[in-house]
């Protein structure tokens, strides 16, 4: 017996009922998944990030997150140097769509989309060699390495970005 026998041989208002709470399935799923634009939060495994950081970050951010010598002040050549990643840097001052961002696309195009000019990021983007899931758990890995203030501070930023973005 197929499905098309097992819903034919139901009362109509059963059907409807599946009906409608498959599309409160479906709806709340969209609800929690953002605009739209973005994937649902899905679960980060900060061990994978820490060893994906080692291995894509680290050569520029330092193995302790430290950044690079004068990262505040844009080298020779105009690019601003890798920051640190810790809790004496900036990444903690950004939201969690724009540090997503900011990795996947790099700087250059990042700063691009949202209207700075007078920048020269040296980061590269990574969406051709990390996928999402993985620069979520780098940038868990992060997260976790911070104080607790710095921590509410950051998902604080994260909410006003939400908010701003819808």
């Amino acid at each position: 017996m197929d499905q098309g026998d097992v819903m034919a041989g139901l009362p109509m208002k059963w059907v409807a009922v599946a009906g409608i709470g498959a599309l409160a399935v479906v709806g709340a799923t969209l609800a929690l998944s953002g605009n739209g634009d973005t994937p649902a939060p899905e679960a980060v495994d900060t061990a994978r990030g820490a060893v994906l950081y080692a291995e894509n970050c680290a050569s520029c951010h330092g193995a302790k997150l430290e950044g690079q010598p004068d990262w505040r002040s844009p080298g020779p050549d105009g690019v601003m140097p890798a920051p640190p990643h810790d809790r004496t840097g900036h990444t903690w001052h950004h939201g969690d769509g724009m540090l997503f961002d900011y990795t996947k696309l790099g700087g250059a195009e990042t700063l691009k989309r949202m209207g700075v000019t007078g920048v020269k990021s040296g980061m590269p983007g990574f969406g051709d060699s990390l996928t999402d899931a993985e620069i979520r758990d780098i940038l868990a890995f992060i997260k976790s390495t911070w104080p607790q203030r710095e921590q509410e501070l950051q998902q604080q930023r994260t909410l006003a970005e939400e908010t701003k973005g819808t």
